[in-house]
């Protein structure tokens, strides 16, 4: 009877020491898995100072992407034509993606009003289709209208831009770089600290068909046509998206408090529904959105609405 109490407490103990080295062993797969998810996730990342549009890309588009190098001078003259027949607007090409469907011409204009847009040139087993380019649903017209916008309003941008180079300044923040913007930016009239998104339905006025009979049009013609239109200020959408300098700084709190209510206040900024977005100093490489670990944000449904 003693030698079974003396072999019970051993089996137990020999069990219950077993099923600790098990645990152990599973915590540290898990960490370890842990980690290199967190590492696999980090390489997605980068500073957006030095952020010009590479590694920037779109769903199915990787064989495409390698046609479209082969075929550069090809696409880019494709996307050209495109733009000065179907829309009367000379504009520069600045980048090619691959898509599932073709290629992603990232285009800005060359003259007022000035907006960053894109088109797509289809491929078709592995041919340029040069003649069926095409724009996705009132991608370009948006993009026109949030131009023609910032010519009517230009003391109103003016004003908004200089305060926002002061700010960032003060604080130590920055915007995307002016790469980032042509390469892989392609949504109207914008610059490094802010992007808009304009709908052409805005506006009292066709704006885009007013466009489209005096594509020649100068700042003072579109201020005079537009005089007596009116928009509606919540589909004027006007989004701050900004980032820290520092690689390592959280968003400055202070700084998201003072910019949010500056445009509360402004009297002489430009109409529209705001957001603001203050990233840490990472953006993401395939897809050229701030990271949004620790994000401040102002946005839906709580933009700032300014008359």
């Amino acid at each position: 009877m003693k030698t079974m109490k003396l072999v019970i407490p051993t089996l137990i103990l020999s069990l219950l020491l077993g099923g600790c080295s098990i645990l152990d062993n599973d915590h540290q797969s898990t960490s370890a898995t842990k980690k290199e998810q967190e590492k696999q996730y980090a390489s997605q990342f980068m500073s957006v100072q030095k952020y010009t549009g590479q590694g920037f890309s779109l769903p199915g588009g990787e064989e495409n992407d390698k046609i479209a190098e082969a075929h550069h001078d090809e696409v880019v003259k494709a996307g050209e034509q495109f733009f000065l027949k179907k829309y009367k607007t000379k504009v520069k090409v600045h980048n090619l993606v691959g898509n599932r469907a073709g290629v992603t011409v990232f285009v800005e204009s060359v003259n007022e009003p000035h907006f960053y847009t894109y088109a797509i040139v289809p491929i078709n087993e592995k041919k340029i289709e040069k003649n069926h380019v095409f724009s996705e649903d009132k991608q370009v017209e948006d993009a026109i209208a949030s131009g023609i916008y910032a010519m009517i309003y230009d003391k109103e941008f003016n004003n908004l831009d200089d305060y926002l180079k002061m700010v960032t300044k003060k604080y130590k923040i920055t915007g995307i770089t002016k790469e980032a913007e042509a390469n892989v930016g392609g949504d109207g009239h914008r610059n490094p600290f802010y992007y808009m998104s304009i709908a052409n339905e805005a506006f009292s006025i066709n704006v885009v068909e007013l466009y489209l009979k005096h594509p020649q049009w100068k700042k003072s013609e579109w201020k005079h046509a537009l005089s007596n239109a009116t928009a509606n200020v919540k589909l004027l959408l006007i989004n701050l998206d900004l980032y820290m300098m520092a690689s390592d700084q959280k968003p400055n709190q202070t700084a998201f408090r003072e910019i949010v209510k500056k445009i509360e206040e402004a009297k002489d900024f430009p109409p529209g529904s705001y957001s603001v977005f203050l990233h840490n100093n990472l953006i993401e490489k395939d897809s050229g959105r701030g990271s949004e670990k620790d994000l401040l944000e102002r946005s839906t449904p709580n933009k700032i609405i300014k008359e």
